[in-house]
This record gives structure tokens, sequence and C-alpha cells, in this order.
């Protein structure tokens, strides 16, 4: 018999278009008890606790208060400001991809969860994309990169570039001349999948 494992109490810091995903699919992960949010948009957060049935704190320090662990969906600018306030506290945190808007930043808060013995995650999910899984076996040495963007303009982007990585790599399973292409979200993921190793 497996032993039941006591649920995680957590919250989202930030609920925009992004954080209402991360807020609507906690609520469905078994081992999740999601205790809420915070949204410094008041009208923004009254809807979204409306529509997603959860509770909308009306502060960052009430909802910190309340949980275990945090996923920090706010603008990348923000990111170190409510990382810092996650890990100071102690708390496990999934902090959106990237986790700085500069090098320093991310520095401090790797830094910050090593000294509060805190798990600290970036929101990096493209490698566990089908596609990328499927085609990272065809890959075995990249000789031309080519990046682009994709998905239609967001304003709520653009704060931080987006690009898609195109790798063409040598392989002996590709096409008739020996070359694969495959795509992913972006470079960084692109390299943990084995695309630039």
């Amino acid at each position: 018999m497996t032993p039941r494992v006591r649920p995680v109490k957590v919250g989202v810091v930030g609920a925009g278009a992004l954080g209402f995903h991360h807020i609507r699919l906690l609520k469905k992960i078994e081992g999740a008890d999601v205790v809420g949010f915070y949204d410094h948009n008041a009208p923004r957060a009254a809807q979204v606790a409306k529509d997603l049935e959860t509770t909308a704190f009306s502060s960052l320090d009430a909802l910190l208060e309340r949980v275990e662990a945090i996923t920090v969906v706010v603008p990348t600018p923000a990111h170190v400001d409510v990382g810092q306030a996650v890990l100071e506290r102690g708390l496990h945190a999934l902090i959106e991809k990237p986790l700085a808007d500069t090098v320093p930043g991310a520095e401090q808060l790797v830094q910050l969860g090593r000294e509060r013995g805190v798990c600290l995650q970036v929101g990096h999910v493209e490698r566990f994309n089908r596609a990328v899984r499927a085609a990272a076996p065809y890959l075995e040495e990249p000789r031309f990169l080519q990046t682009e963007r994709l998905a239609p303009f967001q304003p709520r982007g653009t704060d931080v570039g987006t690009t898609t990585l195109t790798a063409s790599t040598r392989s002996s399973s590709a096409s008739s001349d020996g070359w694969a292409t495959v795509s992913s979200s972006c470079a960084t993921c692109a390299a943990r999948s084995g695309f630039l190793s």
C-alpha cells in the first residue's frame, strides 16, 4: 500500500494571462492544496477568484504566511523582488522563465535559494514537449541554427525576448541526405534537451 502524502500548500503570485493557467492547473494536481493567489490588480484578482473558485489575497505577505511553496508568474522585471520575498521566508519557488531580467539578479536568487535550503525551479517546460522529446534521438551534431518568432505578437511578452530555435543536425536516421531539422521554443530548452550539447 502506497503511503498517503500530505498535500503541499501552494499559492501563485500573479494572475495575468499565464498566472490564470498556473492557478487553474495547480488546482487539478493531486497533492497540491491551492491556498490562493495574489495579484496587485484588484479587479483582475476578483474576477480570477470568481472564475477559478479560489481565494484572492489582499497582499503578498498575507499569501506567503499561508503557503509552503509559491509559483511566481509576474512580469520578468519583478521576478527578483518577488522571488526574494518568497525565498527569504524559506518557501520553495517555481519562477516562470526567465528567472530574472539580469544575470546578477538570477545569481542573487540562486544564492538566496541555496542559503535558505529551498527548491528554486525555473519554468522551462518545452523540454517536456512530446515533439521535442521525439526529435531528440535524431540529433547528433547541430550544424545550423536559425531563430524566428512563430507565435503572434503579445504585448505582455515585450519585457523579454522570445525566439524559436531551429537546429539542423547530421543524423543517420534523418532524411535521405542525412540531415534532420527540429524546433524548440527557446535556446535554453534546446540546450537542455541535448540539441546544443
